[in-house]
């Protein structure tokens, strides 16, 4: 039980308010849902009305003069995410902003030195460090279940004909908007986090329903990492697969390979109504996973996929509220300089999709 309990507001009230934080707040120790910002409510879209025991404001600058909320959680479109996300670290409180954190890897160097300044925490939720599948994968990495990685891939596949009516298919890349900066975040994120920065960036960026190159709204990617020990990572994002069964990953290594099929299940459990104390949460069926292993007789052979207890998301939200309590920067969860490395790369991506060349990291 934490010694200390802090209030905490929501500033927005869509999907990512009501399906990623609010659920996650009510369950971690630290934390107490104090505060939601909705601009306009309407009829059957009302946090007043879902929550009328809270506080409600229509403007942030309300909220930001409430001096009984310690956290801020901001879950709008990215391209409000600096102004809002600095203006609660001058107002001298902790904030969590959803991902893409911000559209350049300047404004995430500006806002780790406001909030270095101002004594506050500065989190962003990259909640796909904690799927399922990926800590099967990272766990195996880790004891080097296949050796030595030689290739990467990692997908979000799709088919999905119609755009997007949100930020996700209206805002462009100067925003914080497009596939680059929503699926491809989750992507680069996930492969900073196991290797660190690649030394070379290649990158396309496509309109596979318009069928064309696209450098502004783009709805697919294809990316290529070369790293010192010649790995290669390749991250694709498409939005016309029509396949019956996508891949998410394939893995090969110098003593074997990983496959999974399909994407982690807690997006998709959490969409339906299944909230984060059910037992089945972030369980996966084992039959989307192949392992295969090289032997010491040197034949290859299927092998068990680890049987890990899910961490799921709820745990992004213990370590936060857990740095919250102790103040420290090293217990944030995710760091606003792992963020800004992220959008390093991603800003390779777009120079290299431009200039059709590899972009080398120093």
């Amino acid at each position: 039980m934490a010694s200390n309990v802090f209030n905490v507001a929501v500033v927005g009230y869509g999907l990512s308010a009501k399906v990623f934080h609010i659920p996650f707040i009510n369950r971690t120790s630290q934390f107490k849902l104090h505060s939601i910002v909705q601009r306009t409510p309407k009829q059957g879209d009302s946090a007043p009305e879902d929550y009328p025991d809270l506080k409600h404001y229509r403007d942030i600058k309300d909220l930001l003069a409430d001096s009984e909320v310690d956290v801020v959680v901001i879950t709008t479109p990215p391209n409000f995410h600096f102004e809002m996300t600095k203006a609660v670290l001058e107002s001298g409180k902790h904030v969590l902003t959803e991902k893409p954190f911000v559209p350049t890897a300047s404004e995430a160097n500006e806002l780790a030195a406001i909030a270095k300044k101002h004594q506050r925490l500065i989190c962003v939720y990259q909640n796909r460090r904690w799927d399922s599948d990926f800590l099967i994968l990272k766990h195996l990495i880790a004891q080097g279940t296949i050796g030595r990685i030689v290739e990467f891939n990692t997908h979000f596949d799709r088919y999905r004909a119609d755009a997007p009516t949100n930020w996700k298919g209206n805002l462009d890349i100067a925003g914080g908007g497009s596939v680059l900066y929503d699926l491809g975040t989750h992507l680069i994120d996930q492969v900073y986090t196991l290797f660190g920065l690649p030394q070379y960036v290649h990158g396309r960026l496509l309109s596979q329903r318009e069928g064309r190159i696209d450098l502004t709204t783009p709805d697919s990617l294809s990316i290529e990492l070369t790293y010192p020990n010649a790995m290669l990572v390749h991250a694709r994002v498409s939005v016309l697969s029509a396949e019956t069964s996508q891949t998410r990953y394939w893995v090969r290594g110098s003593k074997g390979s990983f496959h999974k099929q399909e994407l982690d299940t807690q997006e998709g459990q959490l969409r339906t109504g299944m909230t984060p104390e059910d037992p089945k949460f972030g369980e996966e069926n084992p039959d989307n996973y192949r392992l295969t292993v090289v032997g010491d007789d040197g034949k290859i052979q299927d092998h068990p996929i680890p049987r890990l207890v899910p961490e799921t998301y709820q745990a992004f939200y213990d370590k936060f509220g857990q740095a919250v309590e102790s103040g420290k920067e090293e217990d944030v969860p995710v760091k606003a300089i792992e963020a800004r490395d992220v959008l390093r790369v991603i800003e390779a991506v777009m120079e290299s999709a431009k200039t059709g060349k590899d972009v080398i990291l120093s």
